[in-house]
């Protein structure tokens, strides 16, 4: 299993938290809870196996092990744990798909910083 550094994490969303409206941060973040809304950092983005982003989602490395329902942009790798669902776009440097992962949507290979896009695959799986 890949794992990725969570370093300048200073945000967590609770699981018993409901966030309304897009979070915009600097750091990372770790979300417990739902948030419905966009999430956008410069840092990390962890979404535990509970966790709910009913948004986009877009950071520097992302490990998704709960639910998203949106596109998810990373400037680094994006990890889609065995437990998550993903229904979204994704656009990544690197990529990781778990065994049980369920993932329905295009992924993008971005070349640079421009967030050219190398290719475009369409994936369903739901496990």
């Amino acid at each position: 299993m890949a794992k990725l550094k969570f370093q300048n994490v200073h945000t967590m969303v609770g699981p018993d938290a409901i966030v309304q409206g897009p979070i915009r941060l600097k750091e990372g973040i770790i979300i417990y809870g739902k948030v419905y809304g966009d999430v956008s950092t410069n840092g990390p983005i962890r979404i535990v196996q509970n966790g709910l982003v009913q948004g986009g989602v877009n950071g520097s490395d992302i490990r998704v092990g709960g639910t998203v329902i949106g596109d998810v942009i990373a400037d680094g790798q994006v990890i889609l744990g065995s437990n998550s669902v993903l229904k979204g776009d994704i656009s990544y440097r690197k990529l990781l798909i778990e065994e049980g992962a369920q993932f329905e949507g295009k992924c993008n290979l971005v070349q640079d910083n421009t967030k050219k896009r190398k290719s475009s695959t369409h994936v369903s799986d739901s496990g």
